[in-house]
């Protein structure tokens, strides 16, 4: 059996509301995001920056209404406002429709995307 990494959920343009180096790490994001999108507390995540060259990885975990906040070292890799790229990927030798959605500037869904689309 062969597995390969695939995106299984992604959150299209969110916008960071907070960047706390002093915390220990990680990213929060909206409870009901996650929930949207299938990623759990605790899951591996990629951030990739829209606006600049920024990419990291991190583990997610569930916050209020809105809120996409990064801490500790990945803090000083973004800027309140910035727009990212949150994605998440399952190990699997199955096919997988992913997740995606489009957010708006106040982290609302807008709409989902059609995944692996250009034009979404």
């Amino acid at each position: 059996m062969q597995l390969l990494s695939l995106l299984k959920s992604k959150l299209h343009h969110a916008r960071i509301t907070y960047a706390n180096p002093d915390y220990v790490g990680s990213i929060e994001i909206d409870g009901d995001l996650l929930k949207a999108v299938g990623i759990k507390d605790g899951e591996l995540v990629h951030i990739w920056a829209v606006d600049h060259k920024a990419r990291i990885q991190t583990y997610a975990f569930s916050g209020p209404k809105g809120v996409v906040g990064l801490n500790g070292g990945a803090a000083l890799h973004f800027e309140t406002g910035d727009r990212i790229i949150i994605a998440a990927f399952a190990l699997t030798d199955e096919e997988i429709v992913p997740k995606v959605v489009l957010l708006n500037d106040s982290n609302e869904i807008e709409r989902e995307l059609i995944p692996h689309d250009v034009l979404g």
